[in-house]
């Protein structure tokens, strides 16, 4: 007897979000490497902050250091205001919260799933916003196949070349099997192009999910488990027939990535702190039996979880963008000139990122949950010579950096929304609302080591009205986690409580350049 669809993916639903599955694929074992691991240390350019914004009129500046939220403005209600330096809100399209990471193309948007929550009605699964008026999105579709109402994560991305917008099932950290794949022409109206290999829950594409992205062609899509690193190429030659056409394991835990304009080198993000480069050309060629050796393997002390990496050049010359989601590490720019050594050559962090002030870190998010103040997904506004770098820097809001001299990185801009204090109940999508269940900001914790082994942690200067919040979160910041993306002007971002917003940035601080094309590295 043959299950109806609605109960087939109600039952995949509920085993996958109790386990993490393994793909049965090709080339399990980790390729070779042909250089050995080089382990960086970065004091000399890790403990040094971005000089801050100057403000124009009508800000509402932070009140401490920068990218923090003060235990006393939290405590007082202040931060529910939010924060914003030569940026304006245009408007929004908040939903019940907006996922971990969301993306754009044209003139819509694409919120993120978070699974389980998003399965609390009335919108289940992807949301679709028409921006044609940015002070008024206006949502015109959700997508429900399997994988969208499994939750995307990190994985929800577009090919703009080939109009295609594709995302994995995660319900839990990592997913297994389900692949969705979107003709988005009509942006406001996407068309399932594989109902077969991904959809069908009886066809299921042997991948593991939990990041992803797109080769520049839109001809591949890469994704990665995360737990363990196993990392899948899969041909969307035909995009109602995806298929897997290499698999390998190039690391325990691998992340996210980028790729050269050409795409014959990966840059993948390591979690435990770092990047490997991949030589990606045979899978790019497709060859028939392709071989992905790692060409070196690039660590670091200073932060970990490495989310991803966005390939530019400056005067012809190869680097890389590199966020670590924890740890303060900030962002990292990396020569790549010679990818079997690639090089950390400066690093943009805030001052509440800097060793001696990790003590005043802890001491403010308390009950903010897991995740503290750190960098997450960035976008530049175009990979040849890009001119202005933005991220999402979790409870530090939106950054806004110029970065047309690389190595003298400045702030010119930020927008931190208002916290939604005491609305948890009400975002089921937001992972920020869900995981407010813990206090305690744990993914701080190898920075808190460090500043201890350093002696530059004083316990006492952790102490705050809120010392007390290791459970139950109220919410006193957003996370601002996608990768807010150039539009002119403008900025789109998705925070995980605030949902979709839409950002004008003041001309006094960024004239977008004639060739503006926001890119995430894949």
């Amino acid at each position: 007897m043959r299950v109806p669809p609605a109960r087939r993916t109600r039952r995949y639903l509920v085993i996958t979000a109790a386990a993490i599955l393994l793909p049965m694929g090709t080339g399990l074992a980790q390729p070779p490497l042909s250089s050995p691991d080089s382990v960086q240390e970065l004091d000399d350019i890790a403990n040094t902050a971005v000089p801050r914004a100057k403000c124009g009129d009508g800000a509402l500046a932070e009140t401490g250091l920068q990218g923090d939220v003060s235990a006393a403005d939290r405590s007082s209600g202040r931060s529910t205001a939010g924060y914003s330096c030569n940026i304006v809100r245009l408007g929004g399209y908040a939903g019940r919260g907006g996922g971990i990471t969301s993306t754009s193309f044209d003139h819509c948007a694409y919120m993120g799933s978070f699974f389980p929550g998003n399965m609390v009605g009335p919108t289940n699964g992807v949301q679709v916003l028409d921006v044609s008026d940015p002070a008024n999105p206006v949502l015109t579709d959700t997508l429900t196949a399997p994988a969208m109402l499994a939750g995307t994560w990190e994985s929800l991305k577009v090919n703009a070349t080939r109009k295609l917008l594709v995302g994995t099932g995660v319900p839990a950290m990592t997913g297994y099997g389900l692949i969705s794949i979107y003709d988005v022409s009509d942006c406001a109206h996407p068309v399932l192009l594989n109902p077969g290999p991904g959809t069908d829950l009886s066809m299921l594409v042997p991948l593991t999910g939990h990041e992803g992205g797109f080769s520049p062609d839109g001809r591949t899509y890469w994704s990665s488990g995360v737990i363990p690193g196993i990392v899948s190429a899969v041909d969307l030659t035909d995009p109602s027939q995806p298929h897997v056409i290499w698999q390998g394991m190039p690391g325990s835990s691998m992340h996210g990535m980028g790729f050269s304009a050409d795409g014959n080198r990966m840059y993948l993000a390591n979690n435990m702190g770092g990047m490997s480069v991949l030589d990606t050309s045979a899978v790019q060629r497709r060859d028939p039996d392709p071989q992905v050796p790692v060409l070196s393997q690039t660590t670091w002390t200073d932060g970990w979880a490495t989310q991803h990496a966005i390939p530019v050049t400056y005067g012809g010359k190869p680097y890389v963008f590199a966020a670590d989601e924890a740890g303060s590490g900030g962002v990292k720019l990396i020569d790549i000139s010679d990818d079997s050594r690639p090089r950390v050559v400066n690093s943009i962090k805030l001052e509440i990122n800097l060793i001696e002030n990790r003590a005043g870190a802890i001491a403010s998010d308390m009950g903010g949950s897991i995740f503290s103040y750190d960098s997450h997904y960035c976008a530049a506004d175009r990979a040849t010579d890009p001119t202005a770098l933005a991220c999402g820097w979790i409870s530090s809001g939106i950054r806004v950096f110029d970065v047309r001299d690389p190595f003298h990185v400045r702030e010119i801009a930020y927008y931190n929304p208002g916290a939604l204090t005491g609305h948890n109940t009400e975002l089921w999508n937001s992972p920020h609302a869900l995981a407010s269940i813990i206090g305690l900001p744990l993914l701080s914790a190898p920075s808190v080591m460090q500043a201890l082994n350093q002696g530059a942690f004083d316990p006492v200067k952790a102490l705050s009205s809120r010392s007390g919040q290791v459970a139950f979160g109220d919410l006193s910041t957003d996370w601002c986690m996608s990768p807010p993306e150039w539009h002119g002007s403008q900025l789109w971002a998705t925070c995980a409580d605030n949902g979709f917003l839409t950002l004008q940035l003041s001309p006094d601080v960024y004239s977008p350049p004639a060739d503006q094309l926001s890119t995430v590295g894949s």
